[in-house]
Order: C-alpha cells, then structure tokens, then sequence
C-alpha cells in the first residue's frame, strides 16, 4: 500500500460506505490491528483536520498509555452503553461497534450524520499508532490521495 509523500502516512486504502452504513476494513489493517480478534472494536472521533473515526480495540486500548480511557469509563469498557452510542471524554467521543470475523462494521444512521459521512463515501484507512488507525473522511492527507497516480485500492 501507498505512502502519498515521501515519508509520509502509511495508506492500507479506502473503505467505501455502502447504503446501509457498512463498510469494510482493508485486509492489511485487518491484519496488523488483529482488529476482528474480539469481535467489538472502539471508535473516537479523529482528528478535526482529518475527520472520520479512529478505530481500536480493547486489547490494544488497556495496556497502552490511554488506558486511562476505559478504566475512567468502565460502561464503554464493559460494552454496557448501547452499541454505536457515543459517549463523551475529555473532547473526544467514543462508542463500540461489532465487527464481522471479516472486517465488516455497520455504522448507524447517526453516527453517519454526526460525523458528516454519507453512503457512497469512501474513508481513507491510514496507519496512525502501534494502538489505533483512523478512516479519515476529509483533509490534505485526502486531497493528496486524489493526486496520487499510484492505485489506492477501495474496499
């Protein structure tokens, strides 16, 4: 997969969000996370220049040096709040979602409408931390991505 620019963000590719708000996480990603592993994965809302969700799980989050995110909210720890809530904590907002032993996850109608997402969008899924990678929804990494001459595989 793709660096856009010398030394720059690792790209695994781009998941496009289908009409009933599923969409499915590049292989790569997939892999390198062992993201499907607990079958429920956290999402936080990224970076304001880069939009979209940043996407984890709890077996990355506890031992990391933001464990303090589920040991300070034990409901989202615990998947005690609905599944696709969203719950606020120190300017970030996170929920969990099931994931497919594929990669498939299905965002609800709100969470599409709180984070501008649309169907027929397609997410950049970019390298973030040895703990996270972000579906980044807009912003210069995604501006670059349109210029990119090499092949951006969307899943």
């Amino acid at each position: 997969m793709p660096q856009l620019n010398k030394g720059g963000k690792f790209v695994f590719g781009k998941s496009l969000v289908r009409e009933d708000g599923s969409l499915c996480l590049p292989p790569q990603a997939v892999e390198e996370y062992d993201i499907c592993c607990e079958g429920r994965v956290y999402l936080f809302t990224g970076a304001k220049a880069t939009g979209g969700f940043c996407v984890t799980r709890k077996g990355l989050l506890l031992p990391s040096k933001l464990s303090h995110i589920l040991e300070d909210m034990r409901e989202l720890r615990d998947y005690t709040i609905p599944e696709g809530e969203f719950v606020g904590y120190k300017g970030r907002s996170y929920c969990w979602l099931a994931v497919s032993p594929g990669g498939r996850l299905k965002l609800t109608g709100s969470m599409l409408e709180r984070q501008k997402i649309a169907p027929g969008d397609e997410l950049m899924c970019i390298r973030s931390s040895d703990i996270a990678f972000t579906l980044g929804h807009h912003g210069p990494l995604l501006e670059r991505a349109e210029n990119y001459r090499g092949e951006i595989p969307v899943y």
